[in-house]
């Protein structure tokens, strides 16, 4: 098998899949997680960067369709199915098949479905997770709250009690909700440092947030 071939084609397969996905998840996305995989791989020499590659490429490629669904399909479970299915067509072993197939399946695990095991899909799984960090994580954040009519900004308590899918639903209570806890979630020790580095540049964006838009002089401590 010629590997080099195969990743080039799944790359075209996976750009056409995604070309008409929301930004938050499109082939760009994609393709940073591709960046934050290779990186994360220079600490695990022992990782295989075939299946790293193969699954990194592959774990949204079910996207659009929990999209469509409105949540209601779970894109890595259905990753899981639809990533095996291309991978056998294109001539791959079942091996391969099978690995790949788990890697993507597994690359969000939340409450349900079995976690990351071999250090392939915690690699993918972390490479994932860290472009919901730092400048990036930023802008996916705001670009989701635009795409769903939220405030630019909103005070702790309007974010923490309000509904998702809301106007309160907005970068900062992504960031309040989730975003700043993902560093202890991930499975890597690489991952695990450039998380908390991510994290740092966020809590400083949005500190330097709420100074800008509080509708009160900000206190001596704040400055």
């Amino acid at each position: 098998m010629n590997e080099e071939k195969l990743l080039a084609d799944m790359q075209e397969a996976v750009r056409t899949r995604l070309s008409g996905a929301c930004g938050c998840h499109d082939f760009d996305h994609t393709m940073r997680v591709v960046v934050n995989a290779e990186t994360l791989l220079e600490s695990h020499p022992g990782a295989d960067p075939f299946l790293v590659r193969l699954g990194a490429l592959l774990h949204d490629c079910c996207r659009p369709e929990e999209d469509a669904s409105d949540g209601r399909i779970d894109h890595a479970e259905l990753g899981g199915v639809r990533s095996r299915e291309m991978l056998s067509d294109a001539g791959c072993g079942p091996d391969v098949v099978e690995a790949v197939g788990r890697i993507v399946e597994r690359h969000r695990f939340r409450g349900r479905g079995a976690k990351p095991q071999t250090i392939e899909e915690k690699i993918v799984h972390d490479a994932d997770k860290l472009d919901s960090l730092g400048a990036v994580g930023v802008g996916r954040a705001f670009l989701f709250a635009g795409r769903i009519g939220a405030r630019l900004h909103n005070s702790d308590s309007e974010a923490l009690e309000s509904a998702p899918y809301t106007r309160e639903d907005t970068a900062y209570r992504e960031y309040l909700v989730k975003l700043r806890s993902l560093p202890e979630c991930m499975l890597t020790l690489r991952g695990r440092e450039l998380a908390a580095e991510r994290l740092d540049f966020m809590k400083e964006f949005f500190r330097r947030l709420n100074l800008e838009t509080a509708t009160e002089p900000p206190s001596p401590l704040d400055r």
